[in-house]
């Protein structure tokens, strides 16, 4: 390998962003570190998103492009993408978020350091004001996940985090995803990839350094906007039994306690909000049902949520 050979390919998949896709691929272009490649996965877009991400790779070698005649989901479509890395290192971008210029130097050269199987980074929302999209702070619960920094640590060591649970906030060595793949499909499909992440490594690392900006749409269209849907909701809860089943299953327990205490302080409220005035009564259904199995857990004794992160669904 020469010296400037890449040493990280970033999955950037997407699907109709093409008014978010620019800065994506900008944010790729302004990392202080420069060996990467990137595969771009156009996944059946009917906008402009496929030409982006066509011009980008024709100009410049560190991009290749794979299109999706037809969408596959957002977990085919990284999957496809996967199979194609062919650098020590892999991590993901979804096309309408933003890597902060610093994140592949300092994700990368932590796992320089250490040697862990992957390291984990803090993250923050961008929402838009009117006229730009801005960038909040770290919350509570990626603060907890992320700081102070740690390296080569387990999931029964760090059990905080568990909340970490995106796929575009870590940078893995490959061989770490030799029989890992995401779930197709579905929603949501990076909570149980992240807790086997977790549960699996030798040792990982955390650093409380931003490295992503993740958009909400100002137009709605973000996944974690549609949890309305009754099909969105199933997903998601699917998804957080998925992930809770992974740490329980690998005797995690005080992870599935922090799982349960942010579940319970965080995404349980919204629900049962939507449920009082849902047209479907099934919707409410699903959620009293997702609950009963929670609290059926042994973990849901030693599960405190903290007041104070409720008051931050407004973030």
């Amino acid at each position: 390998m020469t010296a400037t050979a890449p040493i990280v390919t970033v999955i950037v998949p997407g699907r109709d962003i093409g008014l978010f896709a620019p800065a994506a691929l900008d944010s790729l272009r302004a990392q202080t570190e420069t060996r990467w490649s990137a595969i771009l996965i156009d996944d059946g877009s009917t906008d402009d998103t496929a030409d982006i991400f066509g011009a980008a790779a024709a100009s410049d070698p560190r991009f290749r492009m794979v299109r999706h005649e037809a969408s596959r989901g957002l977990g085919a479509a990284r999957n496809v993408a996967i199979d194609l890395v062919d650098t020590p290192l892999i991590g993901f971008l979804d096309g309408d978020d933003e890597l902060a210029p610093t994140a592949l130097e300092r994700l990368s050269g932590t796992l320089a350091e250490t040697g862990s199987d992957f390291v984990a980074g803090a993250y923050v929302r961008s929402r838009f004001d009117g006229e730009t999209y801005v960038p909040g702070r770290v919350q509570p619960w990626v603060s907890a996940a992320t700081s102070p920094a740690r390296t080569g640590t387990t999931i029964f060591e760090h059990p905080q985090a568990s909340a970490n649970i995106v796929a575009w906030s870590k940078l893995s060595r490959t061989d770490l995803w030799n029989d890992l793949r995401f779930p197709e499909g579905v929603a949501y499909e990076d909570q149980i990839v992240a807790q086997l992440m977790y549960t699996r490594a030798r040792s990982f690392d955390v650093i409380p350094d931003t490295v992503v900006r993740w958009r909400l749409r100002a137009d709605g269209t973000s996944i974690t906007q549609g949890r309305a849907q009754l099909p969105v909701l199933r997903d998601y809860l699917r998804a957080l039994r998925g992930g809770i089943r992974v740490l329980h299953d690998a005797g995690a327990h005080a992870a599935v306690a922090a799982r349960l205490e942010l579940i319970l302080a965080m995404d349980l409220p919204p629900l049962r909000d939507i449920a009082l005035t849902h047209a479907d009564p099934e919707y409410a259904a699903e959620v009293a049902s997702f609950v009963a199995e929670i609290e059926a857990l042994p973990e849901y004794a030693d599960a405190r949520p903290d007041p104070a992160l409720t008051a931050a669904l407004a973030w």
